[in-house]
């Protein structure tokens, strides 16, 4: 078996986590390329980009779970531990949907306590006999972890349930948060013992693994990563509850790709992400992308489904054909309705006891004839709310019984044991109806099965006493708060919380015509099966590989300390601009245009003064003294605000309201861009802007000779995106036939006059240069939003063009690291501020005054 070594294994958390010690390396080390095995098992520095690519070009895919899908059992007189595969288990079904080619190789933790002194010897066996790789927990660790985090926080808390007093779940404990954090570090641990990083996928799986992609990340930033999420994510304003709330989000962005059962899970957390973190998705050809430091992050919404050939051969087992005809027996032909469930507080059963007895109540004439038989799964968890959710379900079923039954007639059947595969799927085979009422739940695969029993097979039918062309017919009650509630459109859709609905559409599924019966039978069975365990993994891969392409088109380095790392992706020519490598170029030209943003890029957007620094003051007067220099602010603002703030710089030229405004110094009268003089659309805008700051909070409008802008940052992130839309789409249409336009910016919505630009700004100081006999052979641009976008590409097209025999040499620069037309970044306005600090040097008279200051600044960074 291919593997590679994790050559890096950092300490990602903050906190002092639990003193768990590294990993052994038990697996054994494989050559991937001729050579020798070097020293490279201590802990060096690896950032994804190895040379050493495996020789192997077979397609692994390494899936991580809290559990292998294994049983294990120990032979009490040899000692020695017997595995066997979980055939139940979707991670081992969906092997289904990959390439027979596809090698898989699982991690996770094993369903038994293993002796240190084993795990060894049992790491070997489980390599070579069935590709997987165990991870152990200690007991202490692995308590805390699942029991203590996972079961007792992020579990109640993805299904709404909140720890408003002790008496009603766990408060939120540093302790039992830091032993998450170590267990996911262990689990990534064991990933980078076996992984190529330049070749393999990994697919995370559920929320006990929510951290494993920032460590991943961390060791290899190109690493192709998957996770999907198999319980609910909840609304923003249960998740935001969470103190450990940002290092989940962002140990899930570090993944490539985000797989959710439901649009709903998927657009909660879209709606975190945007709340929390400040981060815009869209969707981009049919799928949806969070950009997340110049990486896209893509959101997959699809249902997980079933084994349809597992299913059917329990269904042709001989113990299944004799297990309905004695049902059938004990029944004696009565309707029956099927609940199947875990005994939890989250499942509703009590609910669906509660609508049986308001059905028996309503319909004397279904007593004695419809039966409740309702199997209990043993809990997964335990603790008082488990107990208590027992005991009322027993209670309700005995006074149930007591009321409506008899001495030959029982209406809720109550199966509280271990059942057996071929004695569930003999009760689906049977039943008349199936409901799930669970209050909310990820998935709940029930009504699947239920479905495939009820299309049976050739053995099935003959156990019945069914002809095999009869028609076939099933029912499902669903609860609206679950995950496979969309799928199912022929389902009768309730809220379990509502007793007398549930009763109601239980009446309504037994009375049925069979015909409609039939109908909504045939629509589900043609989705169930055609939406199979397979078709999810090879989808979910599928889109895996398409999130992966790019990645190594793209430049990539991590950035950020501990739970908070994430990689930033960008074009290979997009590099930050050297302080020495501009001044060389400022030095040896002659003739200089400068272009600089304001807002963002001289003066910081958290900035509560907006006035410029005396800093940026200074600054710019040197550059604008410089008479090789022709230097201008291009921004958005008024014309007022800047002349008043630039007044000291008189030879600064100034473009306001996106160019709109323009005057070339301060003895210069303001100029109009004379295709804009008609601005009668602002008696339209204007009130139209007014209906929506009334009606969304925060917002505000910002008049402006030329422009109108409506502002929604300090409106709720999701209604003032949605008034924005709906804003921008009303002014389009009003606007049709005048001379504006309309555009969308961060948090802003601006209708300004048509052929007003930053770019225009830029292509009429470039034409007068040359048209003043002084072409420029420098160029600098710096800024920081869309608007400056216009910049870059005008500054790019005017000087490939005709009028510049000889392009000059230019400098695009983008305040902070993200997607942009220009060629270089600086990280934020206090670099911005050295950068032109260097230049003003630069153009000091005297040499040792250059050579003072460039030593001061070069010495600052």
């Amino acid at each position: 078996m291919v593997s590679r070594s994790c050559l890096n294994i950092l300490d990602l958390a903050s906190g002092n986590l639990l003193e768990i010690p590294h990993t052994p390396r038990s697996i054994p080390r494989v050559m991937t390329v001729p050579g020798i095995i070097s020293d490279l098992d201590g802990y060096g520095s690896n950032d994804g980009d190895s040379e050493n690519a495996s020789s192997i070009c077979r397609e692994r895919i390494i899936i991580v779970a809290n559990m292998l899908p294994l049983h294990a059992k120990k032979d009490p007189e040899t000692a020695k531990w017997f595995f066997s595969w979980d055939e139940d288990s979707l991670y081992l079904q969906l092997k289904d949907g990959l390439s027979p080619e596809t090698e898989v190789i699982y991690v996770g933790s094993l369903k038994a306590d293993i002796k240190a002194s084993e795990q060894e010897e049992v790491s070997q066996q489980l390599l070579e006999n069935f590709n997987c790789v165990p991870t152990f927990l200690p007991q202490d660790l692995q308590k805390k972890f699942y029991l203590g985090f996972c079961k007792q926080q992020l579990w109640p808390l993805f299904h709404y349930m909140l720890p408003m007093c002790p008496d009603h779940g766990d408060r939120f404990e540093r302790v039992v948060w830091q032993a998450y954090v170590s267990a996911n570090k262990m689990f990534a641990d064991k990933v980078m013992e076996i992984i190529s990083p330049e070749e393999d996928y990994v697919w995370v799986h559920d929320y006990h693994l929510m951290l494993l992609p920032t460590f991943l990340r961390k060791a290899y930033n190109r690493v192709k990563l998957g996770f999907f999420l198999h319980s609910p994510f909840p609304s923003s304003e249960i998740y935001r509850t969470l103190p450990v709330r940002d290092e989940i989000l962002r140990g899930l962005l570090n993944c490539d790709l985000i797989g959710f059962h439901t649009f709903d899970y998927a657009r909660h957390f879209l709606s975190c992400c945007s709340r929390m973190l400040g981060l815009d998705y869209e969707s981009k050809r049919g799928h949806i992308g969070l950009d997340y430091f110049g990486r896209t992050v893509y959101i997959k919404i699809l249902p997980v489904g079933i084994h349809m050939g597992r299913l059917e051969s329990v269904m042709n087992l001989p113990s299944t054909s004799v297990k309905v005809k004695e049902i059938q027996e004990q029944l004696g032909g009565r309707k029956v309705i099927l609940g199947i469930d875990d005994m939890d507080i989250f499942k509703g059963i009590s609910l669906k006891l509660l609508a049986m007895e308001q059905l028996l109540q309503q319909h004397p004439e279904l007593r004695g004839k419809v039966v409740l038989v309702q199997i209990v799964n043993p809990a997964r968890g335990s603790g008082k709310d488990v107990q208590e959710a027992k005991r009322e379900t027993y209670l309700t079923a005995k006074r149930i019984n007591e009321v409506y039954g008899s001495p030959k007639y029982e209406p809720v059947i109550l199966i509280d044991r271990p059942v057996p595969r071929y004695e569930k799927t003999a009760y689906y085979a049977l039943a008349e109806c199936c409901i799930v009422s669970a209050v909310r739940d990820g998935m709940n695969l029930v009504p699947y099965k239920y479905i495939v029993c009820r299309q049976g097979t050739l053995y099935m039918d003959k156990a019945m006493g069914t002809a095999s062309d009869s028609p076939r017919k099933s029912m499902i009650v669903v609860s609206e708060f679950i995950g496979c509630s969309p799928s199912l459109s022929g389902a009768i859709r309730v809220n379990p919380w509502d007793i007398d609905a549930v009763a109601d559409a239980l009446n309504l599924a037994i009375t049925m015509p069979e015909s409609e019966k039939q109908l909504r039978h045939e629509k589900h069975y043609r989705y169930v099966s055609t939406h199979d365990v397979a078709y999810w993994a090879r989808s979910f891969m599928q889109d895996l590989e398409r999130a992966c392409q790019d990645h190594y088109n793209k430049r990539c380095w991590g950035i950020g300390f501990g739970l908070g790392f994430r990689v930033v992706s960008l074009s290979p020519s997009f590099r930050r601009l050297g302080v020495e490598h501009i001044v060389s170029a400022y030095k040896r030209t002659n003739r200089r245009a400068i272009f600089l943003d304001y807002d963002g890029t001289v003066v910081p957007h958290t900035s509560i003064v907006k006035s410029p620094s005396p800093e940026v003051m200074s600054v710019l007067t040197t550059l604008c003294n410089d008479p090789n220099n022709t230097v201008f602010i291009v921004s958005g603002r008024a014309r007022n605000s800047l002349s008043e703030w630039l007044d000291p710089c008189e030879r600064l030229g100034i473009a306001a309201e996106h160019g709109y405004f323009m005057r070339w110094d301060k003895t210069c009268e303001w100029e109009t861009k004379s295709v804009a003089d008609d601005l009668d659309w602002k008696n339209i805008v204007e009130p139209i802007m007014g209906l929506y700051t009334e009606t969304t909070d925060g917002s505000n409008i910002e008049l402006k000779e030329s422009a109108l802008v409506w502002h929604h940052q300090d409106a709720d992130p999701d209604f003032g995106s949605c008034q924005a839309k709906e804003l921008l789409d009303h002014l389009e249409n009003v606007l049709a036939n005048e001379p504006a336009v309309v555009k969308r910016g961060q948090h802003i919505v601006e209708v300004k006059p048509q052929g007003i630009s930053k770019g225009f700004v830029a292509e009429k100081v470039l034409l007068n240069m040359v048209n003043r006999g002084k072409p420029p052979d420098f160029v600098l641009c710096i800024g920081d939003d869309k608007s400056d976008e216009d910049m870059f590409e005008s500054i790019l097209s005017t000087v490939s063009g005709p009028t510049l025999t000889v392009a000059p040499e230019i400098f695009a620069c983008t305040v902070g690291r993200k997607p942009s037309k220009a060629k270089y970044y600086l990280d934020d306005t206090v670099d911005v501020v050295k950068l032109l600090q260097g230049l003003s040097a630069a153009s000091c008279p005297k040499p040792k005054c250059i050579e003072n200051i460039l030593v001061s600044f070069e010495s600052a960074i």
